[in-house]
């Protein structure tokens, strides 16, 4: 039977859990072949439990249930020469590339972080989005599709404050510079026919909400609160009566942009985020 992606190669990083996973395995019951790409190791600003290279072996398992063959590498995309080694040496093998999720990302949250932790966030945020989109490119022809993951947060003004620490500040700039970065290199690349767009979600439901940080930060009120004590607060910044996102329902956002059902559509800026900006600004780029 054929699928939407027959042939075709897909780097994704993040690729270890979470919304990365289920990007790289729909893609894989799609035709696609997959390149996984996960730090698998633990930043030490990051206030929750990142990946391990179990996660990401994991992840290869299911690729490999769809019959589509996977390559996963261990690789930080702040190292630009640990990234170009592992995408150079995964696109020999597969002797093409044909899409790029930009998927990895961190939101380290909380009082107690250092002042560092707002440049750390950047630097995978915004600065792991540059060097995959740049190491990926040469390999990349005419037809090729990048997508990058950013956030509802690009288009909210800075959520940064004591409480939240300097993590929430880095996360919001980072989302807001990789939605101005997408519109500008989707102009810069359409004569060559390589697309370029942007999806930003709401709250998604993974390890990145799921921690006693943001518990915490949402409801200071109790000494030990629980997902049960904050659900009506990730709801309440939805419009849509939903908590949390599932991360297929982003996914099927990304399955649509890298496919030829959006052949023509680049620069875009996707929300898929239970209309949590209605209320706040209109659609476009931030400036």
């Amino acid at each position: 039977m054929s699928t939407r992606l027959d042939g075709k190669v897909a780097l994704v990083t993040g690729a270890a859990r979470g919304q990365g996973r289920s990007h790289a395995v729909r893609m894989a019951e799609q035709g696609a072949d997959i390149i996984a790409i996960d730090i698998c190791d633990q930043i030490t600003t990051v206030n929750y439990a990142m990946s391990t290279p179990d996660d990401l072996q994991q992840t290869a398992k299911m690729v490999d249930a769809t019959d589509s063959r996977v390559i996963a590498k261990i690789a930080d995309v702040r190292s630009r020469d640990a990234l170009q080694a592992a995408i150079d040496d995964a696109v020999a093998q597969f002797g093409r590339l044909d899409i790029v999720v930009a998927n990895a990302g961190i939101s380290p949250l909380g009082p107690e972080s250092p002042s560092v932790t707002w440049l750390n966030t950047v630097s995978v945020n915004l600065g792991g989005v540059i060097n995959t989109l740049e190491l990926s490119l040469p390999h990349l022809e005419a037809g090729a599709s990048i997508v990058c993951i950013g956030s509802m947060a690009a288009f909210m003004p800075s959520f940064e404050s004591a409480q939240a620490g300097p993590g929430a500040g880095g996360y919001g700039h980072s989302k807001r510079a990789v939605a101005r970065l997408v519109n500008d290199l989707a102009r810069h690349l359409a004569p060559k026919g390589i697309r370029v767009n942007a999806i930003h979600p709401g709250n998604v439901d993974t390890a990145m909400v799921h921690h006693d940080e943001i518990y915490r930060l949402f409801r200071p009120d109790l000494e030990k609160p629980v997902y049960d004590d904050v659900k009506d607060v990730f709801a309440s910044l939805h419009a849509m009566p939903v908590d949390l996102l599932a991360p297929e329902d982003v996914t099927e956002a990304v399955l649509y942009l890298v496919s030829d059902a959006a052949r023509y559509v680049t620069g875009q800026q996707l929300r898929v985020e239970a209309g949590a900006l209605l209320n706040s600004v209109p659609p476009g780029v931030p400036d």
